[in-house]
Order: structure tokens, then sequence, then C-alpha cells
């Protein structure tokens, strides 16, 4: 039996830990930190073996060469020809990464940074395939934009919009009140986005994460996924009108979103 289980980071990461309790075998995701990692593995009796890089920043990678150390020589998998240079096996999108029973296709996503990519497995694992996207895709919202253009990560989040519906989305951070209190902002009459809200603070006042999500819901609820729904397309249109920004295609919807969350 293979099981995902968020282990805490810095103030609102999730490094994700994958377990196969038949084998003891266990996938990290994005260490930032290497003691909580440590903690999690010995608590559970789990043996490192593979970590899985989706992009360079130290919040993801901080925590990877001393686990490498601890664990050799457990495997790290990250994008070809990024500024992590720590990686044992390069991948490049379109390549498979094999884990137990598992193949994780690699994507790429560029935008919040050039490097970054993403993995996804059809397999079911806990109610869904199983996507690990690090700041690509968050509850709600999407990452900042610190190396990629507005059009680079409309493309790549198109990409993840065609998996299938189940898709549970392992997103790098617990945003997602943060990302419903501007949603809500834009679109104050989505009963959808209201429920979901009341929902998540539920889940947060009892200390339980947000994440995962399913593609399904992020597709009717997040705004960076809607840039052709009509409601968000009209909301679009005023903030950009206001603010002097082009709203004549779906790039420009989408980096007028993003342009309002950064200032919002």
């Amino acid at each position: 039996m293979l099981t995902i289980t968020p282990i805490p980071a810095f103030n609102d990461n999730y490094i994700w830990c994958l377990a196969d309790d038949a084998t003891g075998k266990a996938l990290i995701v994005d260490p930032g930190q290497a003691d909580p990692v440590t903690d999690y593995l010995t608590a559970h009796n789990l043996s490192l073996d593979t970590i899985l890089v989706t992009h360079h920043h130290p919040d993801h990678t901080g925590g990877i060469a001393t686990l490498h150390q601890r664990h050799h020589p457990a495997r790290i998998v990250g994008p070809t020809g990024s500024p992590f240079k720590a990686t044992t096996d390069s991948v490049h999108p379109g390549d498979t990464v094999a884990w137990q029973d598992l193949e994780f296709k690699v994507m790429a996503v560029p935008g919040h940074t050039l490097d970054h990519i993403a993995f996804y497995s059809a397999t079911d694992v806990q109610g869904g395939p199983v996507l690990f996207c690090g700041d690509t895709l968050f509850i709600c919202g999407c990452g900042r934009l610190f190396e990629g253009s507005p059009e680079q990560m409309r493309r790549s989040l198109a990409s993840l919009r065609t998996l299938p519906d189940a898709t549970q989305v392992y997103c790098a951070h617990e945003y997602t009140l943060a990302n419903l209190k501007f949603a809500r902002s834009w679109l104050p009459d989505d009963q959808g986005l209201a429920d979901f809200e009341a929902r998540c603070q539920s889940l947060r006042h009892a200390n339980t994460p947000t994440v995962p999500s399913s593609l399904a819901l992020e597709k009717s609820l997040n705004p960076f996924l809607r840039w052709d729904d009509p409601a968000l397309v009209a909301a679009a249109k005023r903030y950009a009108n206001e603010h002097d920004l082009p709203s004549d295609s779906d790039n420009a919807i989408f980096a007028a979103v993003r342009h309002g969350k950064d200032h919002f």
C-alpha cells in the first residue's frame, strides 16, 4: 500500500513523503529542510531511496545535501539545466521516472522558474492520479512569476488542466486561505468559492492541511485556471481597464489576474 503524507517545513511548506508500507521505501519531494524529513522517516521506520526536485529554489532543495549524506546512495531526480546542480538523475520533459510500481511523467511547467518541472503519475494512490507540482499550481492559486512570463505560466497551467479531473494536486505550500481571499475579492458572488473557503477555514482551524485538492475542483474554482470562464473574464477585463492593461486574449486575461494577485 502506498501513502502520501505532508511533512511540514518552515512556516508554510509541505515536503511530500510517498511511502511503500510493504517495503519500507520512501520517496521525498522538494525537501527544503532535512531534519523534519529525517524525523519522519525515523518515526515511521522508512528508508529514503529517491528525492524528486521540481525546481531550484532553496526552500525546495535546502535539505537535499544533508539527506543525501544520511541516506546515500539515494538518487536525486531533478530538471536538467537547472541552477540546482546536485541531481544524480537529470530528467527532461517527457521522461519517465519509475519508483516502486509507479511511473511519473516529467512535465515542463516554466513560469515560477524556468527550470520548473512537475511529476505526474496516472496511478490512483490516494483517491486519484498524483501530481507533484511544486510552486506552479497552488490550491486556488499559482506561483509568482520570478523568472518566466505570464504566457509561459498560462501554457504550463494549460498543460496541467488537461490531466484527468480526479488528479490529486500535491503542491508545496499552504497558501490556500490567502489565495481564496484574493479569489473571493474578484468573484464575490461565486458560491463555490464561498463554500470552499468555509471548508478550508474549518480545516485550518483544526490544523489540517487543505492540500491536496482535485484538479476538477481547481478547474472550477481557481482563478488562474479560469482564463476562459465568462465570470472570471469579466472581472479581469474590469481590472485591466482600471489599470490600463490589455485584456484581449487568454494570455492577457491570465496576466491581469496575476497582476491583481501580485498587488492584492
